[in-house]
């Protein structure tokens, strides 16, 4: 059996207007289209579906039973639609993010605030792992986007959109900004204790990267994988440290952090919003990457 959905639908329309023409006339098509399609239906079910009278139309046992299932379909259809509809107004759904525990609290959180507010409907859910582990999971399906430190090692099958610009900067607490007098050679950081963050996170990498194209070698001390953890050793007086300065700023103005300037500076980043090309973002994301990026 091979009948196209209109049939059907034309089917229902008659069941349920008991007319040929009132059927026509709601469907906007000729009374002999609709007559062709129903004929055309009975013949490939072989069956007769309406009995023809003078009133109009009445369904045959084999058609009532024809129907149920039809208005079921309709139903689907019907719920598909409305479910489509809410999705696009964001009335429900689902936003997978993932971010790095950093660029979630310091990045992310603020636009999801006011993504909430706007759309309170939507259930959020994030992600936080190391940039590698993430990209795995974006391409697997499992997440919306990503918002990440970049730039990283360019891929064909991703687009990136910048959200942020952002300065790394070398900290201390008062007794190392006062033992450099808060500057200092690149070269002579060496002489000091370092805390880094462990590799393979995309800031060791920017980090290893700057120290590469100035030919330095600077061995830490100390490597941890928490960023957090990073700021408050260095708070207390562990080594110097390596920060991102918008993250930052507040233990900068409450002098529990000092920027001790290097040459040469750090290039600037940035934080970007990252999708698959090949997967058109769901309604969800689109609407947190505009306010993310407008």
């Amino acid at each position: 059996m091979n009948n196209n959905l209109d049939s059907y639908y034309i089917f229902y329309m008659v069941a349920k207007s008991g007319s040929i023409s009132k059927a026509a006339e709601n469907l906007y098509i000729s009374q002999p289209a609709v007559t062709w399609h129903i004929k055309n239906l009975e013949n490939s079910l072989e069956t007769t579906l309406f009995i023809r009278t003078k009133k109009g139309t009445s369904l045959t046992e084999e058609g009532k039973i024809f129907l149920e299932y039809i208005e079921k379909g309709m139903s689907a259809f019907e719920n598909g639609r409305n479910a489509l509809t809410n999705l696009k107004k964001l009335d429900s759904g689902m936003l997978r993010i993932g971010a790095s525990t950093t660029v979630s609290k310091y990045v992310l959180f603020p636009y999801l605030e006011k993504f909430h507010d706007q759309y309170p409907n939507i259930d959020i859910r994030i992600v936080n792992a190391l940039t590698e582990e993430l990209l795995k999971e974006l391409r697997n399906g499992n997440l919306d986007l990503l918002l990440l430190n970049l730039p990283m090692a360019e891929t064909k099958d991703l687009i990136t959109q910048k959200i942020m610009d952002v300065q790394d900067i070398f900290v201390g607490n008062k007794k190392y900004y006062d033992l450099t007098n808060g500057k200092i050679n690149l070269e002579e950081l060496k002489n000091y204790p370092l805390i880094f963050q462990k590799s393979p996170s995309n800031t060791r990498k920017y980090l290893d990267d700057y120290l590469k194209q100035n030919k330095v070698e600077l061995i830490p001390k100390m490597e941890i994988v928490s960023y957090n953890l990073i700021m408050d050793f260095i708070k207390s007086g562990f080594g110097i440290g390596y920060a991102t300065k918008e993250f930052v700023i507040g233990e900068l103005k409450k002098k529990n952090l000092y920027e001790i300037k290097v040459t040469p500076s750090v290039p600037k980043r940035y934080i970007g919003a990252v999708t698959l090309k090949q997967t058109i973002p769901n309604y969800s994301a689109k609407k947190l990457l505009e306010l993310m990026t407008k």
